[in-house]
């Protein structure tokens, strides 16, 4: 009987050598130039999904840095440096990859960098689901919802952007309540008009914006403007934002 499935206990290690992963990889830079990913973008992308995949190695090994049970003192303390050395090299590995990833943005790592495809639509999958967690449904146009992530990530240097979807995990983590008052009164399924100085709050991107107003409010602005976004919008979603801060009566 024919067997399909490769046994890697068999093969005594995982049936990855260099050059399958240089293959793999390749082939994603292949496929995201084909989907008109710029390259420096999708070299960008890559790097940073070698980066986290590292990062999860590392909290693995972890997982798994207690000696054998039964282990004597000396076996004991040769277990936990191993694991420790183990781990710290991991890390200075994910930092290199990061540092890959960084690169590509041509050395403006701290300073402002233009805003890529790739930017965006990492964006659009980090709030997206925070969205949808409060609100069921999104009206706002997609094209405007990328104009409105282009300015909110033209307040940010590369590096901030690598890290922006935790940031917004945390932000919204810390805000919930508020946040569920906000889109009850203001979102979709509410009495307020898609239409209005109140339609960012029917789109994912409000998530975004909120952040962006606390965090950095002048940047924001100044992108905003250079951007010549509707100034009603942000003024609405300020207004939203405090009129949210207490629980109705």
């Amino acid at each position: 009987m024919r067997r399909d499935t490769i046994d890697t206990a068999e093969m005594g290690r995982p049936p990855l050598d260099p050059a399958s992963v240089l293959n793999a990889k390749n082939t994603l830079f292949e496929l995201l130039g084909r989907a008109g990913v710029p390259p420096g973008e999708a070299e960008e992308l890559i790097a940073l999904v070698e980066a986290g995949a590292v990062v999860d190695a590392h909290s693995e090994t972890g997982k798994t840095r207690s000696a054998p049970a039964g282990a004597d003192g000396p076996y004991d303390a040769g277990w936990h440096d191993g694991a420790r050395a183990m781990g710290d090299e991991l890390l200075r590995v994910a930092e290199r990859a990061l540092a890959r990833a960084i690169g590509s943005a041509g050395g403006a790592a701290q300073g402002h960098h233009l805003v890529g495809r790739v930017d965006v639509e990492r964006a659009k999958v980090a709030v997206t689901p925070l969205y949808l967690a409060f609100c069921g449904t999104s009206d706002l146009d997609p094209e405007v919802s990328d104009e409105v992530l282009t300015a909110v990530l033209g307040t940010m240097s590369v590096v901030g952007r690598v890290a922006y979807a935790g940031q917004l995990e945390r932000f919204t983590d810390f805000h919930r309540r508020r946040l569920e008052r906000l889109y009850a009164r203001y979102g979709p399924g509410s009495r307020i008009a898609v239409h209005g100085r109140y339609s960012l709050l029917h789109s994912p991107t409000s998530i975004a914006v909120l952040e962006r107003l606390i965090a950095a409010p002048e940047a924001l602005r100044e992108e905003w403007e250079r951007a010549e976004l509707p100034p009603a919008w942000l003024e609405g979603l300020t207004v939203a934002w405090r009129a949210s801060e207490a629980s109705p009566v």
